[in-house]
């Protein structure tokens, strides 16, 4: 396959993926978006993680919903942390103890009943998510984990984004659009009257 040949297969494959994820996980997006809003309106938090690319995609829904996704929208910021991005907290428990616990570690330090534990990953079972999401019910938090279908951290988090693909590109993407959307209607049912 030439360069163009590849261009155009990998955008069929996204094209024909995008018609089946939103049949099989509106509803899903829906209702983690609703356990959202309810976090945000009692005054808790979201915490964020995941790993390598997920890791960026972590940090950028962290940033849509402290600084805004909308900019037709005029809203206080909200409380979200990603925790990929302490570099110090990161490589010293790491050293340390172990990577299986780094995101474990900081949920206790920063998770608090009512707050919302979002992870993501792309194969599914990432030790250090699943371990987050355990330290996370431990708490009393809600967890959200944005993952492909069958992945086994769906089995442990209270509510689960599966895309149905077992292409990384295409599940990265899809995680994007979630939080893109997710962002969306968060902004909507919380401010979108303030314009």
């Amino acid at each position: 396959m030439n360069s163009i040949q590849i261009a155009h297969k990998r955008i069929s494959e996204l094209s024909d993926l995008l018609a089946i994820f939103d049949s099989e996980c509106s509803a899903s997006l829906a209702s983690a978006s609703d356990l959202l809003v309810d976090c945000f309106r009692r005054g808790s938090k979201v915490l964020i993680c995941g790993n390598g690319g997920s890791a960026a995609d972590s940090q950028h829904f962290a940033a849509e919903l402290v600084s805004a996704f909308s900019r037709e929208i005029k809203r206080p910021a909200l409380s979200a942390i990603a925790l990929t991005v302490d570099t110090s907290v990161l490589t010293a428990f790491s050293n340390d103890f172990g990577y299986e616990n780094v995101f474990a570690r900081q949920v206790e330090a920063h998770g608090r009943e009512g707050d919302v534990l979002i992870v993501i990953t792309t194969s599914g079972s990432s030790k250090n998510c699943v371990a987050a999401v355990a330290a996370a019910k431990g708490l009393g938090m809600k967890t959200i984990a944005l993952t492909r279908k069958g992945g086994m951290i769906s089995n442990v988090a209270d509510f689960s984004v599966e895309v149905p693909s077992a292409n990384t590109q295409h599940i990265q993407e899809c995680h994007m659009l979630s939080y893109h959307i997710m962002s969306e209607l968060i902004e909507e049912a919380l401010y979108g009257g303030e314009k």
